[in-house]
């Protein structure tokens, strides 16, 4: 059970070795841009190439849902960012053993958007919890966890990448683990729990009295989408990719021609950018069709 990008390789990783998937779960198709068309998810596109049997139900609480996985008998339900939460009377079915893939190192980030709100914290590390499911979100007791290190440049995009590419390794391990009756679960510490609530749209928006190394945590977290954007002349510009300076100036003010602008503390320099309609572009581009005056005060 699984919808996006991240998903994929865990799927493929499982398909490719000696385990049999027997259906796929996943969100269904959803319009699209502007032309409203219809789009399969990533893991649907996936399975559909390799003919597995692929189901979207709006609800997983329906009789018709339970009864089908039941008379499936499957030895697990594995569940990678599919989007929706398990039903009791689904995870009370005997003799299943419902996993889930969670990225992040339970307790700590519970919940839907735990790799960004890793970046925007500016954690040093973060990883992989394979653990069982509970009705209760992201509470189950954990069997593995790898981690893996946050650089300060990395964005949302990258980190996923890295962590999806490890999922697929270690739930071979974990598999393994599973078939061979040695799986050991360990509940997790109540107290150090952290919640990594879902990403608001109105989160993007730049506060530049905010300090420097928070902004750029915060674009490189949100990167791509929804992305960070500020106001330039009536047109909302995205930052793709920035750095710090050490230098002082007024939040929010441009500092020099290089597109430096003043934090509480520091400053960013705007590498590259993305205008409302338009491709992403270098700064050095984007000043060449676009003007812009030191000591303007962006919104």
């Amino acid at each position: 059970m699984g919808t996006p990008e991240f998903s994929v390789p865990i799927l493929k990783s499982i398909f490719e070795s000696k385990h049999k998937v027997l259906a796929v779960y996943t969100q269904p198709p959803k319009k699209k841009n502007r032309g409203q068309k219809i789009f399969n998810s990533p893991v649907h596109e996936y399975a559909k190439k390799f003919k597995i049997s692929v189901r979207n139900p709006i609800s997983l609480n329906q009789k018709e849902e339970i009864e089908y996985i039941k008379n499936l008998k499957p030895d697990i339900v594995l569940v990678v960012a599919y989007g929706k939460i398990l039903p009791s009377n689904l995870l009370n079915l005997k003799g299943i053993h419902f996993i889930n893939i969670h990225a992040s190192l339970l307790p700590r980030w519970r919940g839907a958007a735990p790799i960004q709100r890793a970046i925007m914290n500016m954690d040093s590390e973060t990883g992989i919890s394979i653990m069982k499911i509970e009705p209760k979100l992201d509470s189950g007791p954990v069997m593995l966890q790898s981690k893996i290190k946050i650089h300060p440049n990395l964005n949302y995009e990258e980190l996923s990448n890295e962590m999806s590419k490890m999922s697929a390794k270690l739930i071979l391990n974990a598999l393994e683990l599973i078939e061979s009756n040695k799986a050991t679960f360990k509940s997790q510490n109540e107290s150090k729990i952290t919640y990594a609530k879902k990403i608001e749209k109105t989160e993007a928006k730049i506060n530049w009295f905010d300090d420097a190394q928070k902004i750029i945590a915060k674009i490189n977290a949100l990167n791509p989408n929804p992305g960070c954007w500020f106001e330039l002349d009536g047109s909302r510009i995205k930052i793709i990719k920035a750095k710090k300076i050490i230098c002082e100036g007024k939040p929010g003010i441009i500092l020099d021609e290089k597109f430096t602008i003043g934090c509480s503390k520091n400053a960013i320099q705007i590498l590259e950018i993305k205008k409302e309609g338009k491709q992403k572009m270098t700064t050095k581009e984007f000043l060449k069709g676009n003007k812009i005056k030191i000591g303007q005060n962006l919104k």
